[in-house]
């Protein structure tokens, strides 16, 4: 079902709009939480410390794919807004298109660039083995990822959040079942938790393809809507091509920390991996601000309703501001417990590590947050040029945290690498937004 999101209670819109998409981001999240869960208890320390090492390179990936195929349904949601119904299938035409011959580059290249990446990160040989049989499972399975991607970004373009979130609770369940099925009964260590995780996201492709068919009129295509059209390509490429970059450029300056943290050996690898799984769930509600808003800027704009926008980012601010403060607190309470999760035995060290990331972090979850809403709507509006350079300030941020701030604090240098990169994107995407809706309205 299609939600219009240019009438109505920004308030109200925002969050029902963000309430299913944050259940489902979260049951997105059991996908890596359960491999790492099962893989640290049943595999042990070091097995853990090898998923935990290819964090930055599955994000390098999944961050590019998630950018440009937001890009694609950026140009939806914009036609959609302007009751433009050959619009909205022109575009969807294009981003299947698109999609296909992303689909073929990225596998090709990801695949053969696995091995560098790793030994480009300093990954300790004692891992190095289960790090790439894991990575090179998870890479050879693109198409899955990439095209349910594509397709919840389109239903979410025209205002169905909950129908992604139903697929997700279904993969994710899968996906438990499988982990437990591929590494308990077939003992096939890191690799299966690669497969689990490649035949879940496949099976919520297929699901989204079957409902997009049997539910959505206005996305069934005729054999006109296949011809190419440049002109919507060509829209959809200026828009997604640097929101992927900066996707990239984000996963970029993530790698580089690996590269800094595997410096510390596999239990800081396994620490930080533990933290970081809690902290990637902590920060759903901001990713799902950042979805919410995109969709609502994107149709705003198509209406001609500026005004709507300013009002939803402010309102959209306010709340996220609550949540992040929320967040803080539920993690200096909580967070050393969550992460007792993902290992067997009391590994004293591993925990206490784990905490410490966790408690240096959470201090700056309001920046955080607010990268998100302002990154999105910027984006929603057309303008990625700026958040393509706010990730490369973020990437550069946290390089130069990441291979300084260690030879004078330690691992809590590692911690403030991100909260470094987090304030050096945040500063230039709210004054850019500030401008940009200024000048428009």
């Amino acid at each position: 079902m299609t939600k219009d999101m240019t009438t109505g209670s920004p308030v109200k819109l925002i969050i029902t709009f963000s309430i299913p998409l944050l259940i489902g981001n979260i049951f997105q999240q059991f996908y890596s939480m359960a491999d790492t869960v099962i893989v640290g208890r049943i595999l042990g320390v070091d097995a853990l410390a090898a998923v935990g090492s290819t964090g930055a390179m599955a994000f390098l990936v999944n961050g590019f794919v998630i950018g440009i195929t937001s890009g694609f349904a950026v140009l939806v949601s914009q036609r959609f807004g302007a009751n433009d119904e050959e619009g909205v299938k022109k575009s969807f035409a294009s981003s299947l298109i698109l999609s296909a011959i992303m689909t073929i580059i990225v596998t090709a290249v990801s695949m053969w660039s696995a091995r560098p990446l790793l030994e480009l990160m300093n990954t300790p040989d004692n891992i190095m083995s289960d790090a790439l049989s894991y990575i090179i499972v998870i890479y050879a399975g693109n198409i899955a990822i990439i095209f349910y991607n594509m397709l919840s970004s389109i239903l979410r373009a025209l205002g169905d959040s909950k129908t992604p979130l139903y697929f997700l609770i279904i993969a994710s369940v899968l996906n438990i079942i499988l982990d437990i099925v591929f590494i308990l009964n077939f003992n096939m260590g890191v690799a299966g938790a690669a497969y689990a995780t490649i035949i879940s996201q496949s099976v919520s492709a297929i699901l989204c393809a079957f409902y997009i068919v049997k539910k959505f009129p206005i996305l069934r295509l005729k054999k006109k809507h296949w011809k190419i059209n440049k002109n919507y390509m060509s829209k959809q490429l200026r828009i997604g091509i640097p929101m992927a970059l900066q996707f990239s450029i984000t996963a970029a300056g993530a790698m580089v920390l690996q590269g800094a943290l595997n410096n510390f050996g596999s239990k800081i690898i396994a620490s930080y991996t533990a933290a970081s799984k809690v902290q990637q769930l902590v920060m759903q509600p901001a990713i799902t601000f950042g979805v919410t808003m995109a969709t609502y800027s994107g149709q705003n704009l198509g209406a001609g309703r500026i005004d709507r926008i300013k009002e939803g980012v402010k309102k959209c601010t306010t709340i996220s501001i609550i949540v992040s403060i929320v967040s803080t607190i539920v993690v200096f309470l909580f967070g050393g417990a969550f992460t007792k999760l993902f290992m067997s035995g009391n590994d004293l060290e591993v925990i206490a590590y784990s905490k410490h990331y966790l408690n240096t972090v959470s201090i700056f979850y309001i920046p955080l947050g607010l990268i998100f809403i302002y990154r999105n709507t910027l984006q929603g509006i057309g303008e990625s040029f700026v958040p393509m350079m706010a990730g490369v300030a973020e990437m550069v941020a946290r390089t130069i945290a990441a291979f300084t701030l260690p030879l004078i604090i330690g691992f809590t240098g590692i911690a403030l690498a991100d909260p470094a990169a987090w304030i050096a994107a945040c500063v230039p995407l709210m004054i850019t937004y500030h401008k940009k809706i200024d000048r428009i309205m």
